[in-house]
C-alpha cells in the first residue's frame, strides 16, 4: 500500500520535476480568478450604479434609459450562454490570435461575473437606508457626491463577504478552462492522466480544489467576523 502510494507520488510530482506543471496550473487558477473578480467587481459596480440611479427616478433621462436597456441586454446575453461557451467564443472567436491565457481567461470569467455581481451590488445599495442619501442632499451634497461619498462606501463594505464567496466560485469555475487550452490545475491533471496512463491525477486536481476552497473559505470567514465586530463598535 505505502510502495504504491510513494510511486503514484512520484509518477505525478517527483518525475521530470512535474511538481512545476502542478504550480503552474495553480498559479495560472488562482491569477485568473482573482483577476476576474477585479473585472467583474469593475463592471458590476457601474452596472449597479446605472440601474439603481435609473429605477429611482420617475422619470430616468436618456442618458441613463439607453445605457440601461444595454445593461440589461448584456446581462440577459451573459445569462442565457452557458459559462463554457463564452469561454470557447473568447478563447477562438474573439482573441483567436492571442496566446495570452492568462487574459482570455481573466475577461472570459471576468465578464461573466460581472453580471452577476451587479446584483450584489445593487442589493448593497438598495440595502443603505435611504435616510443617508436624504441626509446628504439637506446637507448640499449632489446626487453623485452623495452617492460616491455616502452610499457607495457603505454598500461596498455590505458587499464584500459576497465578494469573497465570488471569488471561491471563480476559482472552481476555472476548472473549465483547460477546454481553452488554459493550462489550469484540470488541465493539468488531464495531461498527467495521459502521461501516466491512469487516474491518479484526478485525485491530486480535487485535493487541490478542496484544500484551496477550505483556505478561502477560512479566510473569508475570519474576514466576515472582523467585519461584524466593526460594525458593533
Amino acid at each position: 500500500m505505502i510502495d504504491s502510494i510513494s510511486e503514484m507520488l512520484y509518477r505525478n510530482f517527483i518525475y521530470s520535476d512535474r511538481y512545476l506543471l502542478w504550480l503552474r496550473g495553480l498559479r495560472a487558477s488562482l491569477s485568473i480568478a482573482f483577476f476576474a473578480l477585479l473585472l467583474g467587481m469593475a463592471i458590476g459596480l457601474i452596472i449597479a450604479i446605472v440601474r439603481v440611479s435609473h429605477d429611482s427616478m420617475a422619470k430616468p433621462h436618456i442618458l441613463l434609459r439607453i445605457p440601461n436597456r444595454i445593461i440589461k441586454l448584456y446581462i440577459s446575453v451573459i445569462r442565457g450562454i452557458p459559462m463554457v461557451v463564452q469561454l470557447l467564443i473568447w478563447s477562438f472567436v474573439i482573441l483567436a490570435a492571442s496566446r495570452n491565457q492568462l487574459l482570455i481567461g481573466s475577461l472570459a470569467f471576468g465578464i461573466n461575473s460581472g453580471a452577476y455581481v451587479a446584483e450584489v451590488f445593487r442589493g448593497g445599495i438598495v440595502s443603505v437606508d435611504k435616510g443617508q442619501s436624504e441626509a446628504g442632499r439637506s446637507l448640499g451634497l449632489s446626487y453623485p457626491k452623495t452617492m460616491t461619498k455616502i452610499v457607495l462606501p457603505q454598500a461596498i463594505k455590505n458587499s464584500l463577504p459576497a465578494m469573497g464567496n465570488e471569488f471561491i466560485n471563480l476559482f472552481k469555475l476555472t476548472s473549465m478552462a483547460g477546454m481553452a487550452a488554459i493550462t489550469e490545475i484540470t488541465h493539468v491533471g488531464n495531461i498527467l492522466r495521459g502521461l501516466t496512463f491512469d487516474q491518479s491525477p484526478l485525485i491530486f486536481v480535487s485535493a487541490f480544489y478542496l484544500i484551496i476552497v477550505l483556505i478561502l473559505e477560512f479566510l473569508v470567514g475570519k474576514f466576515e467576523r472582523r467585519l461584524r465586530k466593526s460594525d458593533q463598535r
